[in-house]
């Protein structure tokens, strides 16, 4: 049971571009991921993300795509949530919600989804195990950051790489605690 930032990025390090843009990433569709992601997900019990990645996708989806995972939004303000899902909107320090986060993955794992700022704050919790990394042939020159963290990782230990057809390429680093 592991909790995991898996995420697809910009050469230049971005996973949105400005204004939240995610048009550069589905230029590439999903088809060569397709079974790469369901094997990825066929693991995860649990979701974290965000308000705006949460907003973004309640936006861009009649449905809510996720309706048989528990997902935890971590936000300052009250926000809607889908009848169709299981969502739990929470507020604070993902260090005061990872138990109960945990316990709902069932013994799977926990998928932080989208902005790098939920996974910053993991990371710099010590709670991030993993960062999955899949690199887009594409730079934006500018965007949200991968992993806007407020003190540096140290180095993180490569442990496995995929590589797409159409040049992209998943890097999956095992994390370290900070400090």
């Amino acid at each position: 049971m592991s909790t995991i930032y898996s995420v697809a990025a910009s050469l230049d390090g971005f996973v949105a571009g400005p204004d939240d843009d995610l048009d550069w990433l589905l230029q590439f569709g999903f088809d060569a991921f397709r079974e790469h992601h369901d094997r990825f997900t066929a693991g995860v019990g649990a979701l974290a993300m965000g308000a705006t990645t949460y907003e973004w996708l309640r936006g861009h989806d009649d449905a809510w795509p996720y309706p048989d995972t528990v997902t935890w939004v971590f936000s300052s303000r009250s926000l809607d949530v889908p009848a169709d899902g299981d969502v739990r909107v929470v507020t604070g320090d993902v260090r005061g919600h990872h138990g109960l986060v945990m316990a709902s993955a069932g013994g799977r794992d926990l998928w932080i989804v989208g902005g790098g700022v939920l996974a910053a704050q993991y990371q710099q919790a010590g709670l991030l195990d993993e960062l999955h990394v899949t690199v887009m042939p594409i730079a934006l020159g500018a965007g949200t950051p991968l992993l806007p963290v407020e003190a540096g990782t140290g180095a993180l230990d490569l442990v496995g790489t995929t590589a797409f057809d159409g040049g992209a390429i998943e890097l999956r680093y095992r994390t370290s605690t900070p400090g």
